[in-house]
């Protein structure tokens, strides 16, 4: 009898208040089953299969992902890049925790849990506690590729860790959402049709580019891409207040849960009014959109990057770059340069080079831009991309310039300058036919097409493809000194292309064939 006496005057919600000890205990009960409910979390087949796919695609981007591009990471470019992968790990754990909290009443024990000290809130707390460890496994994962993004040797700028934040918060926010509709709406099917009406539609809907900037941030993940990256002064999204919208929405979804179970108690209350200002605050510092002065510093970095950049002379060339990227002219940019110009003859291969970095920032983290071509001599664009396709085609870039002067020289231009464009560019790299490939916009090397450059890209005819492609299979100390000795006319706008053929040792396609006929109609 006094057992059951003291069970019930500990359940009682009236009356003389828990001792410390008893505190402990339901504490510790509540720790108890969250640690319960997360193991049997990781057991259902859709929490198991999108959380190991997750690990499974991250482990394979950080370790087999693309060469090139890949090993010159742009931080605060990665930082916004783990936000979307964990999102379908947080709608499986919306769906998974909706039908855990619902287990009781599916199998018709609810009536038992009314003998159990442990009241119905503290229930719904475990539950939201449950989700905890697969929040802390995202931040994790989050950590590690930041981590080793920031070790590799060309990397630049700075991650933001509120932005690392968002995809840990977004599981933890699926999590806690599926425990709020279980307390709500006691049908299985009320999760599988929230998913799809409210967390699927509203943000393919709110992202679009139409859409007004407060609707977009209301969305749990707002990656915003397209644009090439931007410095990390110019990037200028709220994501701290967006981490705190995130946290107080969190706390609000689990204050609600725990509300409508019974847990009115005035910490509870207290916590939701809190979270519910947090919420308030971060939607009303990531509402307002792009302020006049971060649309001055974009405008001025776009027109006007030498206003913001710093110079280091490195051999004959000067470079110009953003602080963040000051680190990569010496140790990239420089290389490429030394190399085209080492082929060249005449008064280009000593010619004192102003490598200017660009990016153009107007039109935002979604937009899409190009360059407009410098008209100062010598002057060479490169952009905020480096690695993979970006090496030679900025080596196109300096092979234009060195051959016709200044970029603006190259517009539309279609004569057999092309040729020796190309093997300045190209005829110093380890595989210059892969180089020559990867260079072309569609990937070929036989006939006519586009060689892809920082500012104008390069047309050669099906016989001037055919010419470079010959030239780069040849011993590159043969080509040199007749590209040296014959500089001037294999520079001028006036030469054929079959005697640039004939200049640089290459026989020339008969008379008459479509190639040939294509390369005149080109030359006028």
């Amino acid at each position: 009898m006094s057992s059951t006496t003291g069970l019930v005057k500990e359940a009682a919600p009236t009356g003389v208040g828990p001792t410390s000890d008893t505190k402990q205990h339901r504490a510790a009960a509540v720790i108890a089953l969250a640690r319960f409910e997360a193991r049997q979390l990781f057991l259902h087949i859709p929490v198991f299969a999108f959380l190991m796919l997750y690990l499974g695609f991250t482990g394979w981007e950080l370790f087999n992902g693309r060469e090139g591009m890949d090993e010159f990471p742009v931080l605060q470019d990665v930082d916004r890049a783990t936000q979307s992968a964990p999102q379908l790990l947080g709608l499986a754990l919306l769906i998974v925790v909706n039908r855990t909290v619902l287990r009781s009443h599916r199998r018709g024990t609810d009536r038992h849990f009314d003998v159990l000290v442990m009241e119905p809130w503290r229930r719904t707390v475990a539950h939201a506690l449950s989700v905890v460890p697969y929040a802390a496994i995202t931040a994790g994962v989050v950590a590690f590729q930041i981590i080793w993004a920031g070790h590799k040797l060309g990397a630049v700028g700075h991650p933001s860790l509120a932005e690392l934040a968002v995809g840990p918060l977004a599981v933890l926010l699926s999590g806690v959402l599926g425990v709020l509709l279980a307390r709500l709406f006691r049908s299985a099917f009320a999760a599988p049709l929230f998913v799809v009406g409210v967390v699927i539609l509203p943000p393919l809907l709110l992202s679009s580019a139409g859409s007004p900037h407060w609707q977009q941030w209301l969305s749990p993940v707002v990656t915003e891409t397209g644009a090439d990256p931007f410095p990390s002064e110019l990037i200028g999204r709220p994501a701290a207040w967006h981490a705190l919208y995130l946290v107080g929405l969190v706390g609000v979804l689990v204050g609600a849960a725990v509300l409508v179970s019974g847990g009115r108690t005035r910490i509870v209350q207290a916590a939701t009014g809190v979270a519910l200002a947090a919420t308030v605050a971060g939607v009303a510092g990531q509402s307002p959109g792009d302020s006049a002065a971060l649309i001055a510093a974009r405008t001025e970095a776009s027109v006007s990057p030498e206003k913001v950049q710093t110079c280091h002379e490195y051999g004959r060339s000067t470079y110009c770059a953003f602080p963040e990227w000051d680190a990569r002219a010496a140790l990239d940019w420089a290389p490429v340069v030394d190399r085209v110009q080492s082929l060249a003859g005449g008064a280009a291969g000593g010619e004192r080079l102003t490598v200017r970095q660009r990016v153009d920032a107007r039109y935002g983290l979604t937009g899409s831009a190009t360059f407009e071509a410098s008209t100062t001599p010598g002057t060479v664009t490169v952009g905020t991309r480096w690695g993979g396709n970006r090496v030679p085609e900025f080596a196109v870039g300096v092979a234009s310039v060195l051959v016709a002067g200044s970029e603006a020289a190259t517009i539309e231009w279609c004569d057999a300058r092309a040729v020796t464009v190309m093997w300045l560019a190209l005829g110093g790299e380890s595989d210059p036919m892969t180089a020559f490939r990867n260079v072309r916009l569609d990937d070929s090397v036989t006939g006519s097409g586009l060689s892809i450059a920082p500012i104008n890209a390069v047309y050669l005819t099906a016989e001037q493809t055919r010419i470079v492609r010959e030239l780069l299979q040849k011993p590159r100390y043969s080509v040199i000194p007749k590209v040296k000795s014959h500089w001037t006319e294999l520079t001028s706008a006036e030469t054929s292309t079959a005697r640039v053929a004939e200049l640089l040792g290459v026989p020339a396609a008969p008379k008459g064939t479509a190639d040939v006929a294509e390369d005149e109609s080109c030359q006028g």
